[in-house]
């Protein structure tokens, strides 16, 4: 069990190296309000004169205390300590049974103590200013003594209210960030210091650490300044957990008072005056507390603390190594042989920005359609529900329709529904097909632009070492695109002039709809002989087929009549306005304006039909546009991309001349690349201690 401790020394030495904190270890966390002890508490655990002193703010930055024990017999160590046996180097010896190490001065040795403190407080003013400021970047001490239990203890700022000096006006609550930051690791113990000659309820240090643990389980209170309390009372209620219960416990110490240290009082003596005192004062609890019985118990829960989680730290430790690993596989090797490796980029984006057309692309996006499948959506989602959204008389009024027919029959009356107006009609509807059918093209283009990004982004993150590359591939794609985008929509331009420059009247599909059509009228024909009154001869009603009713007002009226033509005005058979009433004059001049009325039965009977054929004939048009459109967008913009892409990348990138400028690294891709190497190594280092612990059965 003692040998664990040591282990998490080595783990934090390890993680020292590579400057990093993400795997929290465990230690015990010093905490406490300005005053109350704290540095005393530290020096007693550590038998030294080492921390700086003074009055308010004196600890400014964390400090990390590893206490390695050594044994008394072995007072020459190497500076590298073990490792120097391992790799059976030689070193000169270190003068002197105790020592420190800082991490910021590498292997510099420090057997003067009274340099220690000079160097925490240049170290500090170095970081933290000579402001009375505050830094959360801590300094890494670590002490060799035969004199010392195994620990690892963190000294932070004291808890303060009001800010003096030149202080920052929110310093209470840095100081207060900068504890939680510490304490709210759950494998950290939490050191609560409080003064005796303060009431304990009102414990700054006890209310921090029940924030983070409220059932303090890893929370042991200590009590400082036993012997400075008030005459006629003592601390035995506090001590007993009476007063306040601590379930790792309470345990009192005294400190060196000032006059002590200004008189240079060792902590040795002060250490046997403590017991003194606790044996005269608190006789039946002198034996669980003092500096040693708190040392051994820290030592103990630290232990214990340590057993029971490194089982999670090894589970922490291999699932980043694993992270690390792939992250350092993503950032590649550095380039040995540039064309090789240009020609392998480029043909590795070509396949895999033709893989995410087509759908087998390694890595799939799951929170959105991309690549084929977004194209196959706009073009059977999208296009496909925009076409048949389109109204085929959409526009196209009543009036419209016979104002065409009308046209169409120039200044001859018609017998019949003239052709012409049919095709005038026609056409101007199927050439509302063709706006959607760029608009469709557009989005096409528009995806085969984003796919790009999405290869960058999750196929081909080789590419992400190179930005002068990935312009270049971005450009060259981009160009191949755009280029390929007037010849698709000249195309699309063209399958739509296709369908206005013949109209098929003789399609199968649309001349089964003619045929149902005439079938219609001649039902209709039928049905209005069969109304008509037996004094009308049937051969002359029906005579005029389907201008009937046109042939009915002359056989009532004669030939030229002109009581007739009043007749039929009268009844609303003109599409325009009735001559002038009279007595005013006619200007021939005016030219006659469609008006809104009842259209006579010809009339309604004449648009129906070509309402009818327009509609039958439109729907052909849009079948086919909806099935000509996708295929002309694949052939011509689509595949020949596919087809294009890598002979395009390589004839536009791969040149000699181009080599160096195109694979020139990111400024910070071998810093990361270094540090992401650092980081793997550390924790296969850490990994192999800990594994080195389950060997020996330790846990």
């Amino acid at each position: 069990m003692e040998a664990l401790i040591p282990v998490i020394n080595k783990l934090q030495d390890v993680f020292n190296t590579v400057g990093a904190d993400i795997i929290q270890l465990p230690q015990i966390v010093v905490v406490g309000t300005q005053s109350s002890g704290k540095s005393s508490v530290l020096e007693s655990l550590v038998g030294r004169d080492l921390l700086p002193r003074g009055t308010g703010i004196v600890t400014r930055r964390p400090l990390i205390l590893q206490l390695v024990h050594i044994d008394a017999d072995d007072r020459r160590k190497t500076n590298e300590e073990n490792e120097s046996k391992k790799n059976g180097r030689l070193y000169r010896g270190i003068d002197g049974e105790e020592w420190g190490k800082f991490l910021h001065t590498k292997n510099k040795v420090y057997t003067d103590f009274e340099e220690i403190r000079h160097e925490i407080e240049a170290e500090t003013e170095r970081i933290s200013g000579n402001n009375k400021g505050i830094s959360d970047e801590p300094i890494h001490l670590k002490i060799f003594s035969p004199h010392v239990v195994n620990l690892t203890l963190v000294d932070l700022p004291g808890i303060t209210k009001v800010p003096v000096g030149d202080q920052p006006k929110d310093i209470e609550m840095q100081i207060r960030e900068l504890i939680l930051k510490y304490i709210s690791n759950p494998n950290s113990i939490i050191l609560a210091v409080t003064a005796a000659n303060t009431d304990m309820a009102t414990s700054e240090a006890l209310k921090v650490a029940r924030e983070v643990d409220p059932d303090g389980r890893r929370t042991l209170a200590v009590v400082t300044k036993l012997d400075l309390m008030d005459a006629g009372t003592d601390a035995m209620d506090v001590l007993m957990g009476r007063v306040i219960p601590v379930k790792l416990g309470i345990i009192g110490v005294v400190n060196r008072s000032q006059l002590d240290i200004n008189q240079r009082k060792s902590v040795a003596d002060s250490i046997r005056d403590e017991y003194g005192f606790l044996q005269k004062k608190y006789p039946s609890l002198a034996n669980r507390n003092g500096t040693k019985y708190l040392a051994r118990t820290l030592n103990r829960l630290l232990m214990h603390h340590i057993r029971d989680c490194l089982p999670e730290l090894k589970t922490r430790i291999n699932v980043l190594a694993a992270q690390y690993q792939s992250l350092l596989n993503g950032y590649g090797e550095p380039v040995d042989d540039k064309s090789a490796t240009l020609l392998q980029l480029i043909t590795k984006f070509a396949a895999e920005y033709c893989h995410t057309i087509e759908g087998t692309a390694k890595y799939i996006e799951t929170a959105e359609l991309c690549g084929g499948a977004r194209i196959c959506y706009i073009f059977h989602e999208t296009f496909g529900r925009t076409l048949e959204s389109v109204d085929p008389l959409g526009g196209l009024s009543t009036i419209d329709v016979l104002t065409a027919i009308r046209n169409a029959t120039g200044p001859r009356p018609a017998l019949f529904v003239p052709e012409v107006s049919f095709e005038l009609l026609v056409k101007r509807q199927v050439k509302r097909l063709e706006e959607p059918s760029l608009r469709c093209v557009e989005l096409v283009h528009e995806e085969m632009q984003r796919i790009i990004q999405h290869c960058s982004n999750y196929s081909t993150q080789e590419l992400l070492r190179f930005p002068k590359l990935h312009d270049a591939i971005v450009e060259v794609v981009t160009s191949l695109l755009r280029k390929r985008l007037p010849v698709t929509n000249e195309m699309v331009h063209n399958l739509v002039a296709i369908e206005l420059a013949y109209i098929n009247t003789k399609h199968p599909d649309f001349a089964d709809a003619c045929g149902l059509m005439n079938n219609n009228i001649e039902e209709q024909r039928r049905n209005r002989m069969r109304d008509l009154p037996s004094a009308v001869p049937r051969d002359k009603a029906g005579a005029g087929g389907p201008q009937s009713a046109a042939a009915a007002d002359p056989a009532e009226g004669g030939t030229g009549n002109w009581r007739g033509m009043l007749r039929r005005g009268e009844e609303g058979a003109m599409p325009y306005p009735a001559s002038p009433h009279k007595g005013h004059a006619v200007n021939l001049l005016d030219v006659p304006v469609p008006v809104s009325r009842k259209l006579s039965a010809r009339e309604q009977r004449d648009c129906e039909v070509i309402e009818r054929l327009i509609k039958s004939y439109f729907l052909i048009v849009r079948k086919n546009i909806q099935d000509s459109v996708p295929k002309a967008v694949m052939h011509f913009l689509v595949n020949h991309v596919k087809d294009c892409l890598q002979s395009e990348l390589v004839g536009q990138l791969y040149k000699t001349a181009l080599l160096n400028d195109l694979l020139t690294e990111s400024e910070d891709m071998a810093q990361r690349r270094n540090e992401a190497a650092d980081m793997l190594q550390a924790l296969q280092k850490a990994s192999q201690v800990i594994a080195e612990i389950r060997e020996t059965h330790m846990w």
